[in-house]
């Protein structure tokens, strides 16, 4: 990563770290298509309306992951293996205390939480008990995380793509099982996720027990150290608070969404159309952003390790790459998912029947959210490229703070000020919380650019290995 030509390194990299995004993102489609398959109607837009409030934990332990990613990819690129070693065991006592704590926080809180978002009723019912399922297996979530998080920072993204395939498949065959022969819903998506989970954290650390670099894992290392807990939780908490407050907007938007199904139709219909056709729609726009979000990913690790080499004068070049990358991907993928919706979206069981009102609301619903957050999907390279360039420079609270501002806090004023319901129009009415997403992500994307060049010009004016050369 320190040396030599970038573009087929950041390619050879990212591939297969964007083709695992993309198959984790499949198999949690998956949990929605096949629990569509159950008897219980409200089974989609129930696990639809959780998405926002289990991200808020897992979006957490993934920004930890974060902070040992950059810190583990520093040391090897400056040579210090032990110290390299010692941030790998610190950062899965981490991901371990915080996913046992997670669990029991999410189990308490996941019924107020679904009331004040709006759930009433069977949705209501449906929506906690998979909630209370998946934050159980928390611990798993957060290892396996934290782990691929240790191999990347080795530039090592095939074996998660292993891995993650495997267990991914025996997430599907399980959910089928669950739900098919044991006439399970809900709480069989969630328990085949959970199971899944743990497989992929024990087979990816028994990996890095058999590494026989810097990243080897040993029970018998396993400790916190100060140094090294210090480094990682002060890059990964404010990535950690990021992702967590995007949940929170997130989740503030899906309480909007039910407002909108709410004074369409009668919360005691056969289902709640808005809410299954915004799910439906969310999650396939999760593919695209997990396609762009692997250029994130690139930029955070490329950037640490040419940051740990001080190799500055490749730092920008990183940042062309990603940029250039992150926007084609977007484009690509986007297009793909837009052009097939009619098909993609039949997959959850969301079809335009003109002569059924509320399958022919939940198409609409479901195509309004692709009109306005899928096709202009690529802007959101610029915002995912420049938070993992700041955090790989070392300024992840910064990264943070934007991403606060703009794509966060700007969502809930636009919530609480421009979006209305309109009683004559649903797709107005969803246009107007949309609408809101685009534009967040280019204002973000904006302000990262020019923090990232001011912060890696001040790394260059006083970095004290450049004066001494």
């Amino acid at each position: 990563m320190t040396n030599g030509p970038l573009l087929g390194k950041i390619l050879v990299f990212v591939l297969p770290l964007m083709l695992t995004n993309l198959l984790q993102t499949f198999y949690n489609a998956a949990d929605m298509i096949v629990v569509g398959l159950s008897s219980e109607p409200d089974a989609v837009g129930a696990i639809g309306t959780t998405g926002a409030f289990t991200s808020l934990l897992v979006n957490l332990f993934i920004g930890l992951s974060v902070g040992a990613n950059v810190v583990v990819a520093r040391h090897i690129g400056a040579g210090e293996h032990d110290r390299a070693s010692i941030a790998v065991h610190t950062s899965t006592m981490i991901g371990l205390a915080l996913g046992v704590f997670g669990a029991v926080l999410g189990f308490f809180i996941s019924r107020p939480v679904m009331l004040l978002l709006g759930n009433q009723g069977r949705l209501l019912d449906l929506s906690v008990t998979y909630v209370r399922f998946y934050f159980g297996a928390l611990p798993f979530h957060a290892l396996s995380n934290y782990a691929i998080a240790l191999h990347r920072a080795k530039g090592d993204t095939r074996t998660p793509l292993i891995v993650l395939s495997l267990s991914g498949l025996l997430n599907v065959g399980l959910n089928l099982f669950f739900v098919l022969v044991c006439d399970m819903s809900v709480e069989g998506v969630a328990l085949a996720t959970a199971i899944a989970a743990a497989v992929s954290a024990a087979v990816l650390y028994g990996n890095l027990a058999r590494d026989k670099g810097p990243c080897h894992f040993s029970f018998k290392m396993l400790r916190f150290d100060a140094c090294e807990t210090k480094k990682i939780l002060l890059i990964g908490i404010p990535s950690g608070i990021q992702g967590a407050l995007f949940a929170i907007s997130n989740m503030m938007i899906q309480s909007s969404i039910i407002t909108v199904n709410n004074s369409a139709f009668d919360p005691s219909a056969a289902y709640q159309p808005v809410v299954k056709g915004n799910a439906a729609a969310a999650n396939l726009e999760g593919f695209a952003y997990t396609a762009v979000n692997a250029m994130q990913q690139a930029a955070i690790t490329f950037t640490s390790q040419n940051v740990g080499a001080a190799k500055y004068h490749r730092v920008k070049r990183v940042m062309g790459c990603c940029y250039a990358l992150g926007i084609l991907v977007g484009l690509m993928v986007t297009g793909v998912l837009f052009g097939f919706k009619d098909i993609l979206l039949g997959l959850y069981d969301v079809k335009d029947i003109a002569t059924d009102p509320l399958a022919h609301a939940a198409y609409q619903a479901g195509l309004t959210r692709m009109l306005w957050t899928m096709l202009p999907y690529s802007i959101i390279a610029l915002m995912e490229v420049g938070s993992g360039t700041l955090r790989g420079l070392g300024s992840s609270l910064t990264s943070t703070i934007i991403c606060l501002l703009f794509a966060c806090v700007l969502r809930v004023v636009w919530v609480f000020t421009i979006f209305r319901v309109d009683p004559n129009s649903l797709s107005n009415s969803l246009a107007s919380i949309y609408i809101s997403y685009p534009i967040s992500w280019f204002l973000a994307g904006a302000f990262l650019f020019i923090f990232s060049v001011v912060h890696l010009r001040r790394l260059i004016r006083t970095d004290s290995r450049l004066q001494t050369q």
